[in-house]
């Protein structure tokens, strides 16, 4: 019964993804997509309450099962909100019904192409799952067919595939460090086999490996100066794909990142890998804090806001240690929640301003009150003040580092303090300016938005025990 809740999690994305190939109309194509999307996170659900055994091919534990039900949750209430914003794009004559069927096919071959990558207990095929993943990001940040989406697909394709190609050549090296004492074949890229032998690996097969994961799949998660594709994917694509890039596809690439990290903390004659994620971290956060004064794209924005946030994120894990790690973890679900919500809220506005520009969305609390509000919320909980759930795992990341490298935390602490000084900047006015633009209200499904939000607020003043305790499971298992 389990092992069909696992497989499930793949096959409903693909036969949904073949099905809306075919299938006329938006309505009809679009509740379909939502339906699919929802199957998928309720059988994400059961895997809570038991587990398959680990196969060749697909594994599921604790680490994973984390990511797993953030990824179809935030993909369910992603297809919620897209059915709403695509169906204004269809009115408007940016997308036709044909690019509608393959915007929604698409959608789900991402679904599938994440779940795959995140339950695969072979790192040669979380590799092709994770590429895949890229291929059709591409292909949906350039369905405007403009100039500029035409652009920043070709640059997101580039940059992605270099990434990729980086990723695919620690993953060989990982191999060829694992058949001398495994042997050649599958068995040495099975991960359950792979970090139960570590130890015996060629340290330094496993040292070179690692950097070129950590640059490979860092140029997927936007670590800077690798970043460069994130912010143009985000401006010039549709904005539930802004989303689901900013919560989810960056984690499935840290997610994978972390995968080796555990390998290398297995063996003890491997380079630590703390310092270089610390290193990246840190330069991500300061860099994307200083950008986001010069955006004047309200996507482009919240889009350096997502490196800032993983450049946190990947700092925590670098730093290691039960609260760290654990801190790591409620950051990047924090994230993922409220980045997600915060798109939600500028899709709309995006659409009832005729314009992404900061500069003519002023006074959007007046204008536009639900929205207006819904963004203040996003910014507030993004930014990390309390009693939201990020303001939590920023303290648990400064606190863990405070207590071991001091000098560090200090570089943190700037870092976060330029990044919150600029979004209230853009935030007031936007929220609170000078009216500008059209008054009427968006077509909007803003239960998406707010459920995010809610549960960012819930988590903030309380979290329940149990996941607190298997918070805590998956931060011992990192190391």
């Amino acid at each position: 019964m389990t092992f069909d809740a696992v497989t499930a999690i793949l096959l409903i994305p693909a036969l949904a993804a073949a099905l809306l190939a075919v299938l006329p109309g938006y309505r009809l194509t679009a509740r379909f997509n939502v339906v699919a999307a929802l199957l998928t996170f309720l059988t994400a659900l059961s895997l809570f309450f038991s587990r398959p055994q680990p196969g060749p091919y697909l594994h599921i534990d604790d680490l994973n099962n984390v990511f797993i039900v953030l990824t179809t949750f935030v993909g369910f209430t992603t297809s919620v909100f897209s059915a709403s914003y695509i169906g204004h794009e269809l009115e408007t004559g940016r997308l036709t019904p044909t690019f509608l069927r393959f915007y929604h096919a698409m959608y789900q071959v991402l679904m599938f192409a994440m779940n795959l990558a995140l339950v695969a207990n072979n790192i040669g095929v979380m590799w092709v799952a994770i590429e895949l993943a890229t291929l059709t990001t591409v292909l949906m940040v350039g369905i405007y067919r403009t100039h500029e989406a035409l652009e920043a697909a070709w640059k997101y394709f580039i940059l992605g595939s270099v990434g990729i190609a980086l990723a695919l050549f620690g993953t060989i090296l990982v191999y060829m460090a694992a058949t001398p004492v495994i042997g050649e074949g599958a068995d040495a890229m099975v991960w359950t086999t792979l970090v139960a032998r570590a130890g015996e690996f060629d340290p330094a097969l496993l040292n070179v490996a690692f950097v070129f994961l950590l640059l490979g799949y860092g140029t997927k998660v936007g670590l800077a100066p690798l970043h460069a594709w994130l912010p143009d994917a985000h401006a010039e694509g549709p904005t539930p794909i802004s989303a689901v890039l900013s919560g989810l596809l960056l984690n499935v690439a840290l997610y994978a990142l972390l995968r080796f990290k555990m390998l290398l903390a297995v063996n003890p004659a491997a380079l630590a890998p703390g310092p270089l994620m610390v290193t990246m971290g840190l330069i991500s956060l300061v860099f994307a804090a200083f950008m986001l004064y010069r955006r004047r794209d309200i996507k482009r924005m919240f889009a350096y806001s997502s490196i800032e946030h993983m450049g946190i994120i990947v700092f925590a894990f670098g730093m290691g240690g039960p609260l760290a790690n654990f801190a790591g973890l409620l950051h990047m679900t924090m994230h993922s929640l409220t980045k997600s919500a915060i798109f939600f809220a500028v899709g709309h506005i995006s659409q009832v301003k005729g314009t992404q520009r900061i500069a003519d969305m002023g006074g959007l609390t007046e204008t536009n009150p639900v929205l207006g509000w819904g963004l203040v919320l996003g910014v507030v909980a993004i930014a990390g003040l309390p009693p939201m759930g990020i303001f939590t795992s920023e303290f648990l990341v400064v606190s863990s580092t405070f207590a071991r490298e001091p000098w560090l935390a200090i570089i943190l602490v700037f870092g976060i303090l330029v990044g919150f000084a600029a979004l209230f900047l853009r935030l007031n006015a936007v929220a609170f300016g000078e009216p500008r633009g059209p008054t009427a209200e968006a077509k909007a499904s803003y239960v998406p938005m707010f459920a995010h939000l809610a549960l960012v607020f819930v988590a903030g003043i309380y979290m329940p025990p149990a996941l607190v305790v298997w918070f805590q499971n998956v931060a011992k298992l990192l190391g």
